[in-house]
């Protein structure tokens, strides 16, 4: 009997499903027409175990796209439950970062599966905004940055990320980015 879309996975299969998605992020993100097959040897399940998951290309690419934006997403409310609010929004933003480099790998694999006719759109990024307020309110009513920044001002400042290119020092010019948005977003706030 086939799951629901509503009824959760068991954990064997939820495992499953994580280690396909997991294996084929890196295989897409270095070639965006990596073959189906290699995906489920490399993560070491059968073709029937990665086509129930996924039955065809489109679905597993769209699939990886809001898998990793919802992993972002929910880190939010955990970080500012074990952080105060300035520093959850400065681990989250590694977080976007990482998922955003991720992101520009998988741009061609995306590209592909969303350009065809007919094909289905990419998913907006509505879990990320979500968290972005979530963090910016929760900063703004501890006084930790600036009043009146919005998540429209966020993301438009985030924007940056886009233009650091590929390459070794990029790990360091990210940092670099987000510590100087940080403070940025630090300056004027009431509790400086």
């Amino acid at each position: 009997m086939k799951d629901k879309p509503d009824t959760p996975l068991r954990s064997d299969a939820q495992r499953n499903r994580e280690r396909i998605l997991a294996v084929a992020t890196e295989e897409l993100t270095h070639c965006a027409n990596a073959p189906l097959s290699a995906i489920a040897k490399k993560a070491g399940v059968g073709q029937g175990t990665f086509y129930r998951n996924f039955p065809n290309r489109e679905a597993l690419v769209l699939e990886i796209y809001r898998y990793g934006m919802q992993q972002v997403a929910q880190a939010a409310p955990e970080m500012l439950a074990t952080r105060e609010p300035d520093l959850a929004l400065r681990e989250w933003m590694d977080r976007l970062a990482e998922f955003a480099m991720t992101k520009a790998g998988l741009a061609d694999a995306i590209r592909l599966v969303t350009s065809a006719p007919g094909a289905p759109e990419k998913p907006r990024p509505t879990p990320l905004e979500d968290a972005a307020e979530l963090l910016l309110r929760a900063n703004h009513e501890a006084g930790t940055i600036r009043p009146g920044v919005t998540g429209d001002d966020f993301f438009l400042i985030l924007g940056g990320l886009w233009v650091i290119g590929p390459g070794e020092d990029r790990q360091p010019r990210v940092t670099r980015f987000l510590d100087f948005v940080m403070d940025a977003l630090r300056a004027g706030a009431p509790d400086r």
